[in-house]
């Protein structure tokens, strides 16, 4: 009687300490599980390694998007710059043949002389050969002159007011400005002296 309650004793031992072996195998399991499955899961505020290199491609895009814009606004000013300074020097060069004569109206002023020789009958008076020949001739060059001020005019000044119709943050450059403004002063004169010598008033002709 006596050893089997020894042997009781020893079995309930063991039995006891196995069921105590395995409660700790499956709480050791059940948290590496649970820190396993801690350690896959991201923490609320931190960001995978896959959301990262995302944004870091995001970021690049938007960067390379932003310098493609930057470079064909530039690319656009330039081209506008080149056409508005070409029409800025066209202006000055303009006013300035306004002044000094041309070509056209060297060729206009002979033509006009020519027709009045023909056009003038022998027995006319001296005031009227004055006028068919020479006169009418010096109109049709002030009329020629006139026409080259004006265009350099409207030119120059098309070009000072165009900034006004394109984008508000592009500046116009100063050169451009100055030869413009030179090209609407030289118009300008080169108008009325264009008027003046049209109507007689400056260098008027003889009246015989």
């Amino acid at each position: 009687m006596g050893t089997k309650t020894v042997d009781d004793k020893d079995t309930g031992t063991d039995a006891g300490t196995e069921a105590k072996n395995d409660e700790a195998a499956r709480d050791a399991t059940g948290t590496t599980g649970e820190a396993g499955v801690e350690k896959s899961a991201a923490a609320p505020g931190e960001e995978t390694p896959a959301a990262v290199g995302q944004e870091t491609d995001d970021e690049t895009a938007d960067g390379q998007d932003a310098e493609d814009e930057a470079g064909e606004r530039s690319r656009k000013d330039a081209s506008a710059g080149v056409g508005q300074g070409a029409a800025a020097v066209v202006s000055a060069g303009l006013g300035l043949i306004s002044l000094s004569g041309s070509w056209l109206g060297t060729i206009a002023q002979a033509r006009e002389s020519l027709f009045g020789q023909l056009e003038t009958a022998a027995d006319a008076t001296v005031a009227t050969q004055i006028q068919q020949v020479y006169g009418d001739s010096w109109n049709a060059n002030a009329l020629v002159a006139g026409v080259f001020a004006l265009v350099a005019l409207i030119v120059g000044v098309f070009v000072l007011v165009r900034p006004a119709f394109g984008a508000p943050d592009r500046v116009q450059a100063p050169w451009i400005k100055s030869v413009s403004w030179a090209g609407v002063s030289l118009g300008v004169l080169g108008l009325v002296l264009a008027v003046l010598k049209y109507t007689d008033v400056l260098l008027s002709m003889p009246t015989g």
